[in-house]
Order: structure tokens, then C-alpha cells, then sequence
């Protein structure tokens, strides 16, 4: 039985986060970001993945359709130590597994790649469950511009905002915030107004932390 604070269940969404042990980055390259994404797809699906993955890498390409998914992915953003994820559970235990695979396959892969051993993340994933349409639409802003939240693009980073705004082809389904809009330019300008509220917020924590 899990001891996990928020319960994870079936057709609800969660912010997941976590980040490397001790701050660490967990991409050194593109290559690992790159490996990072596509292991993003790649296991999210019930059938057991296993070794396939390794084989399956250099010819991997994006394909939204997945049969037998655990999760629904919404947005992601990846960063230079720690990850962000907008998933949505829509198979039994499906976010845990997920969770599971996705970062034991790449601390395997990481680990093997700079000859290291031991944990790449710190403990296991965070979860927040998104209790609201108005949070949804608002996380979805700060998930997706999460790499620019300093003014400029984080360097070896990725998110899902070209999926929603520039036609990118991707691994997310934006449908549920993007069908609030009458169009993605709507949803651009929706995001770009609440992003200026969080880059005020994240200002103002900062100058009340240098009084603490």
C-alpha cells in the first residue's frame, strides 16, 4: 500500500516535480536530454518496455498515439536539474509505474554513460493534485514557460510550449486547456499575461527572502 500523501487516481491530473540529488544536473548534454524525452513516450506504456528501450533508441521517433498508455501527459518542462510534469493517471497505478520506469531507465542510462553509481534524483517524485479548471489552466503556464522563468531560456531545457502554440509535433494532448481558448493565439496571450504574474510573484519572494 502506498504511504503517499496525495492519492493518485484514475482520470485526475497532478504536478509532478523532482530534481537531481543534491542539486545536480541531470542533463550534462543534448544527448541526455534528448534521451530524457524520448524515454518520456517510450515508457508510457502498460506492456513491459525492458530492454527493448536501449535497441529502440536511435530510431525512435514522436508519435502522440500510444495504445495501452499510463498516463496522459498535458505539458513538461525539462531543466538543467529538475523536471515538471502535468500527467493525467488513466491506467490503475499508472503515474507510479510511470514514475517508476521513466526514472530508473535514465538513472540507468545516466549512470552507465559518466560512471557512476546511486540515486540520480532526489527520492521519489513530488505530486500535487490539480484540483480546479482555473489551476489547470494557470499550472499549465507556469509548467510549459517554466525555463524562462529567470527572463531567457534556460540552457539545456525543453518544454511543451511549441506543442500549444507553434504547432510543434510533441508527446503531449493540450486539448483540455487549449479548448477553453478560441484559438492558440488566445491561449498565447493568456500566457504570457499570467507568466508576467508569476515572474512578479517570484520577485517579490526573493526580496522578502533577503529579509529573512
Amino acid at each position: 500500500m502506498s504511504n503517499r500523501k496525495t492519492p493518485l487516481v484514475i482520470n485526475e491530473h497532478y504536478h509532478i516535480f523532482n530534481r537531481g540529488v543534491d542539486k545536480r544536473a541531470i542533463f550534462q548534454d543534448k544527448t541526455d536530454l534528448d534521451r530524457f524525452f524520448a524515454s518520456m513516450q517510450i515508457f508510457n506504456s502498460i506492456k513491459p518496455i525492458g530492454s527493448i528501450f536501449e535497441s529502440n533508441f536511435p530510431t525512435w521517433r514522436l508519435n502522440r498515439q500510444v495504445a495501452t498508455p499510463l498516463v496522459e501527459i498535458i505539458a513538461y518542462c525539462l531543466n538543467l536539474n529538475h523536471f515538471h510534469l502535468i500527467l493525467k493517471q488513466v491506467a490503475e497505478n499508472g503515474i507510479t509505474e510511470y514514475m517508476k520506469r521513466l526514472s530508473g531507465g535514465y538513472t540507468w542510462y545516466f549512470n552507465n554513460k559518466y560512471k557512476r553509481n546511486g540515486s540520480l534524483f532526489q527520492g521519489t517524485f513530488k505530486s500535487i493534485h490539480i484540483d480546479s479548471d482555473e489551476y489547470l489552466l494557470h499550472l499549465s503556464v507556469y509548467v510549459n514557460l517554466n525555463n524562462k522563468l529567470n527572463g531567457e531560456i534556460i540552457p539545456l531545457s525543453k518544454s511543451s510550449w511549441g506543442e500549444y502554440v507553434l504547432n510543434d509535433i510533441g508527446i503531449c494532448n493540450p486539448k483540455i486547456i487549449l479548448d477553453r481558448y478560441t484559438n492558440k493565439n488566445d491561449y498565447s496571450k493568456f500566457a504570457k499575461s499570467s507568466f508576467e504574474n508569476i515572474l512578479m510573484t517570484k520577485n517579490q519572494e526573493k526580496e522578502l527572502q533577503g529579509f529573512l
